[in-house]
């Protein structure tokens, strides 16, 4: 059982939809910097044949796919900016550091697994190592980690939110 607040002090609690948008885009970063440039095991389409990285215009092809998808990590964490000005511009309180952080894990979560099961699995543009000529435990560990991070995100995520409601609750008058 939970605490239960009166709906205009729910309605002021933090928005969700900032720290899972800087998750997905957080995640994709931590994705494109350190598995695409810093140990450069794969690319965005690096095992779509036509575009190996082992050629000049292959290489090229997959560095332009990756600043694409950079982009649209950018996009997201620019997105997760708007979304808490705009919650706290409308009277929402900051969440405390659990609420967010467990979003942030979550939305990370969310990242791996979408992107683990559409580009490894349904279209197989790349896998986790294509180095190694993604061998499928790598694909399998991507997305467990992608479980792990929703499942610890979500249980810090609700850590923080009920603090901040047991807070809440205690701001309120004695009726």
């Amino acid at each position: 059982m939970g605490i239960h607040l009166p709906a205009t002090t729910e309605r002021l609690m933090p928005s969700k939809a900032s720290g899972l948008l800087f998750g997905l885009g957080l995640g994709g970063f931590v994705d494109g910097i350190i598995l695409h440039q810093v140990l450069q095991w794969h690319h965005m389409v690096s095992d779509v044949e036509r575009y190996p990285m082992t050629t000049l215009a292959g290489l090229e092809v997959n560095t332009l796919a990756d600043g694409f998808f950079h982009l649209a990590t950018w996009f997201l964490v620019l997105a997760g900016s708007v979304t808490a000005i705009h919650a706290w511009r409308a009277g929402r309180v900051a969440p405390s550091w659990s609420f967010h952080f467990g979003l942030v894990l979550c939305g990370w979560g969310v990242f791996n697994v979408v992107e683990g099961l559409v580009n490894h699995h349904l279209l197989g543009i790349h896998h986790v190592r294509d180095d190694l000529g993604g061998p499928l435990s790598w694909d399998v560990g991507f997305l467990l980690l992608g479980v792990l991070l929703i499942i610890g995100g979500w249980l810090l995520h609700n850590r923080g939110l009920a603090r901040m409601r047991l807070q809440a609750s205690q701001r309120l008058p004695n009726p």
